[in-house]
């Protein structure tokens, strides 16, 4: 028997890249159009972002939540779990994330608030990047369009999405929700890297940059200018 030292990361992999990128193919197929009104989720997000008010954080709260759910039982239970049995789990995961946010959702919601330039831009950055930018990944490393991971149907954008939604949050309860989003970033890294896909920072640099942004949003006494208070 080899000594355990002598694994790599890719020896406890379940499936090859090969498989991985197919599932999100067929995946994608099936629920075409679908993507289009999670990315119609994510632009009202964005848009909401700009629109402080008593609704603005329930709304955005509601958002997030059946974006979690879909990703939740429509990919980690449906699909993912078809290859990897550990799928099952996420998908409970994702269901308390979802819960929570709804419980919120109807409740105070997620109050976004004003803070330091830089975490207000971080945060919106980051809902920017998982809408518009992250989809685009997969066919610049070399990856076909029928592989795109696309926010609302997709683990990785979602997760994005709300870790930046996270940042902008003041108030305690936003500490409920973070850490299965940064979990779900390790063990998407983890997956990428065993997979050896050029890719492999994304996650856990969007995980760094929501950790620090909230820490210092938490931390921070001062209210930002009105002209930084929400992205132009």
């Amino acid at each position: 028997m080899s000594e355990w030292w002598t694994y790599e990361l890719s020896d406890f992999l379940l499936f090859s890249p090969r498989t991985y990128y197919r599932l999100f193919e067929l995946y994608n197929r099936e629920i075409w159009p679908g993507q289009l009104v999670g990315l119609l989720a994510g632009v009202a997000i964005l848009a909401l972002l700009r629109k402080p008010g008593a609704w603005q954080g329930r709304a955005i709260s509601v958002l997030l939540a059946a974006c979690w759910l879909w990703v939740a039982w429509g990919y980690h239970h449906t699909r993912y779990s078809s290859i990897n049995w550990v799928a099952t789990y996420f998908a409970i995961a994702f269901a308390v994330e979802t819960f929570l946010l709804v419980v919120v959702g109807f409740g105070e919601g997620l109050t976004v608030r004003p803070l330091a330039p830089w975490i207000t831009w971080t945060g919106v950055a980051l809902v920017v990047f998982a809408v518009v930018l992250q989809p685009l990944i997969g066919p610049l490393v070399g990856r076909p369009w029928t592989q795109a991971e696309v926010f609302g149907s997709a683990p990785d954008p979602t997760v994005v999405a709300t870790l930046g939604v996270l940042a902008l949050a003041g108030g305690w309860p936003k500490w409920l929700f973070l850490p299965i989003p940064i979990l779900w970033c390790l063990v998407s890294g983890a997956t990428a890297l065993a997979m050896r896909s050029p890719d492999v920072w994304v996650m856990p640099v969007a995980a760094a940059l929501a950790v620090v942004a909230a820490g210092q949003g938490r931390l921070s006494r001062g209210v930002a200018p009105p002209s930084v208070r929400f992205w132009v």
